[in-house]
């Protein structure tokens, strides 16, 4: 299909590295109607002589109707789709896990009962929740327990805990999805569910502090809130649940 929005593209496409950057942003110019004209730079001596000469620190480089609209940032600011600013917050990372959690849950029980919506479902969705979290804050455990410390209650009183606490989330969600060791289980779950739910609960509503919280590992910026809130009230709903069904 012609068009008469032509835009002006100058990324790195070398042998051995093709800017990622570059490639999204003739991408997003494409799906946005603009006819580019994309002018490759082969070569790093390439690359650093077209910065000099137009007094920018990084490519891809975009110009529409001659004026200069910047790297991949800024054009997607300019085609109204910004991207979050450094260091904003936001529940996605924890709501993307229990999505994954629930529908994983649901094919599982598919799979073994012919149902997806079945109790044991709404079992295996919170115990898969607990092992995803887990696998996140045992990325980096360096950087979790030091998030981790800045809220929960026990872990500023023993350090250890907060080294202990996404192997022990982890242990105790991969057992109660396989409904063995219980004795050990669900007073794990309750135990670090409710220590959780607790530190929480202080520092957003009675510190009423504005922090971000370690739930998804040590490098997210999800707020320290009521959804956070909600991983250790599954775990303590879940101990509970088990119990009442030994």
């Amino acid at each position: 299909m012609s068009t008469n929005k032509t835009a002006s593209l100058t990324r790195m496409v070398m042998p051995n590295h093709t800017c990622p950057y570059g490639t999204k942003s003739k991408w997003l110019l494409e799906k946005h109607g603009y006819r580019v004209e994309d002018h490759w730079l082969t070569t790093r001596e390439e690359a650093d002589a077209y910065k000099r000469e137009h007094g920018v620190e990084t490519t891809p480089q975009t110009f529409i109707d001659g004026k200069r609209i910047g790297g991949y940032t800024d054009l997607r600011a300019f085609l109204g789709k910004p991207l979050p600013a450094a260091g904003a917050t936001s529940y996605t990372p924890v709501l993307v896990v229990f999505a994954v959690s629930a529908l994983l849950a649901l094919a599982a029980s598919f799979h073994a009962f012919g149902a997806a919506l079945t109790v044991q479902a709404g079992e295996w969705f919170i115990a898969f929740a607990m092992v995803i979290l887990a696998m996140l804050k045992l990325q980096d455990v360096e950087k979790f327990s030091s998030m981790f410390l800045g809220y929960d209650l026990l872990a500023q009183r023993w350090v250890p805990y907060a080294y202990a606490y996404p192997f022990l989330e982890a242990g105790a969600g991969v057992l109660m999805a396989a409904h063995a060791l219980d004795w050990l289980s669900i007073p794990v779950a309750l135990f670090i569910g409710t220590i959780g739910a607790v530190s929480v609960f202080y520092a957003v509503y009675v510190q009423k502090r504005e922090i971000k919280c370690a739930c998804v590992g040590g490098s997210s910026n999800v707020p320290l809130g009521f959804v956070s809130l909600t991983e250790n009230l599954a775990m303590i709903a879940m101990a509970v649940w088990m119990l009442i069904n030994l």
